[in-house]
């Protein structure tokens, strides 16, 4: 991941919690560079233990009120894959419209991208009389690794 690019969203969603008001106290910075050093896709508790290895202080409602503005700011990417939690995408300010692949058995999320996808959502766009500003593509599939050995645990999968 380039530095510069997560340096960049971190300034934007500083000024942008700066604009709305919103203090940027201690917990709620190490919880924006916690989130602005990864590029892996990680739920709300996977967050908090990040970020509590970085200072035992930061509190889980710190957390859970970041992550709404964390999306509302366009920075990182809300994605609902039909669990009880949702994933969050830290990618999301360096590429809007990447796709993602998703293990069902073990979670694993891979980003890919595709000119393929992109020229057909060009082809439709431009034959329906839109410009296409963004797409979310989203396959599920199962783990070879579930195949060959009939189990899939996240360790055997990463």
């Amino acid at each position: 991941m380039q530095k510069k690019v997560r340096e960049e969203a971190k300034r934007k969603f500083i000024e942008f919690l700066e604009k709305k008001d919103f203090r940027i106290t201690n917990q709620r910075r190490i919880i924006i560079d916690t989130v602005f050093s990864t590029d892996k896709h990680f739920t709300a508790e996977q967050l908090l233990d990040w970020a509590r290895e970085k200072d035992k202080s930061v509190s889980r409602a710190t957390v859970y009120r970041t992550l709404p503005l964390l999306t509302e700011s366009k920075l990182v990417h809300e994605m609902d894959f039909g669990k009880p939690y949702k994933f969050y995408d830290p990618n999301y300010s360096d590429s809007p419209n990447h796709n993602h692949l998703i293990c069902e058995d073990c979670e694993k999320i891979v980003e890919f991208d595709s000119d393929k996808i992109e020229k057909i959502e060009n082809e439709i766009g431009h034959k329906l009389g839109f410009t296409v500003k963004s797409q979310n593509l989203q396959l599920s599939a199962s783990c070879d690794v579930l195949k060959s050995k009939g189990a899939c645990d996240k360790k055997t999968c990463d």
